[in-house]
């Protein structure tokens, strides 16, 4: 029987790959291992984690995360290389576009492993994005492209990418929210950190800054909460701050004033309780774009580009850049009403991962 390779390296790959896992277990032509690299050490991600997500622990740790991106992408190459030479997998699955995800398809291609991308053929057309690079490269050198929106297959297709090796099945982080909310539903939130900034706000909104366009510039992240504090004038905020934007805060000396609480970094489950209720999310996260538009939330994007534009074109995100006059503007606009409300994308509906597994099964019988 045929092994698969489930390749995560950080938490939001558990997100995609974990209905990819759902719709594997049991199936009776396939054998899969999640191996989880180490890219990133996460303390939420514990038993708890795996329980909610609906999966198994990983069947391997390779702890081969830390340092530069270089230092990274290295150490991740040479532990699953070793893995792949002792253990060899007859396809390796990779998800988005992290180091793990550009570090695995290589080791794996050189090995004459073949390569499944799922999320192919997006692009921002940015690259000082780390993550454009590694979308670029994953997919010069993948077999199967799983694309999740129009725009990618157009992408790949224009790259010369050979028709029957494109499918466009749906996205499975949509797979993941949906089946995420349904668990919410049955689940106890009052325990969850944030329960009380709920219990207090009937209307507010949610705000996630992490990219380093964004973060580092001291003028850049100035602008922003700027704008942040003119919005919470008028709508209370919650900011679940990343380590390094939180640093930047602090270095930079900014204060974002007492209408915006800031807190910890959220785990998935009592986040997504968090935005799901929101009047407005304002991030610049490629993720919660797409997670917005599953459950029909207005989301106001600050950057300047989207490597997933369908969420704009019929989704309910806004792509607004980040001019603060810009941004305070279209916030203002959601809050009178006049927001976009936007529709989920065709084959958004939940069962990407069983598209997946259907042509994975084929081509590995």
């Amino acid at each position: 029987m045929p092994t698969l390779y489930l390749v995560a390296g950080a938490r939001p790959n558990f997100m995609k790959i974990a209905p990819i896992v759902r719709a594997l277990q049991g199936h009776a032509t396939l054998r899969f291992k999640i191996i989880h690299t180490g890219q990133h050490y996460d303390r939420e991600m514990n038993e708890v984690f795996f329980e909610e997500l609906g999966i198994p622990q990983p069947d391997l740790f390779m702890g081969a995360g830390g340092g530069s991106h270089a230092q990274q992408t290295a150490k991740i190459m040479l532990a699953f290389e070793e893995l792949c030479l002792q253990s060899r997998p007859d396809a390796v699955l990779v998800v988005g576009d992290v180091n793990s995800t550009l570090a695995c398809s290589i080791v794996a291609k050189k090995l004459n492993i073949p390569v499944a991308h799922v999320e192919a053929g997006l692009r921002s057309g940015d690259m000082t994005m780390p993550e454009e690079i590694n979308r670029l490269v994953t997919d010069s050198i993948s077999d199967w492209f799983f694309a999740t929106e129009p725009s990618a297959v157009q992408h790949l297709t224009r790259e010369g990418k050979p028709a029957a090796a494109i499918h466009y099945v749906g996205h499975v982080m949509v797979d993941n929210v949906l089946y995420q909310a349904g668990q919410l539903a049955r689940t106890d939130t009052a325990a969850f950190d944030t329960a009380a900034f709920k219990a207090r706000h009937a209307r507010y909104g949610v705000v996630t800054l992490h990219r380093p366009s964004n973060v580092d510039d001291a003028a850049t992240m100035a602008r922003l909460a700027g704008a942040l504090r003119s919005i919470a004038a008028d709508l209370p905020l919650i900011f679940p701050v990343h380590p390094r934007t939180r640093a930047n805060l602090e270095k930079f000396g900014i204060d974002l004033g007492p209408q915006i609480e800031l807190v910890g970094p959220q785990a998935y489950m009592p986040f997504l309780n968090l935005w799901k209720d929101a009047v407005v999310v304002l991030t610049d996260s490629g993720g919660l774009q797409e997670e917005t538009t599953a459950l029909g939330v207005p989301c106001l994007t600050l950057r300047e580009n989207t490597e997933r534009p369908v969420t704009v074109e019929e989704g309910s995100n806004v792509l607004v850049g980040t001019d603060p006059d810009a941004i305070v503007a279209a916030a203002r606009q959601v809050l009178r009403g006049e927001g976009k409300q936007g529709v989920r994308p065709q084959l958004w509906d939940g069962r990407a991962a069983e598209r997946i597994v259907a042509v994975l099964a084929e081509q590995l019988a």
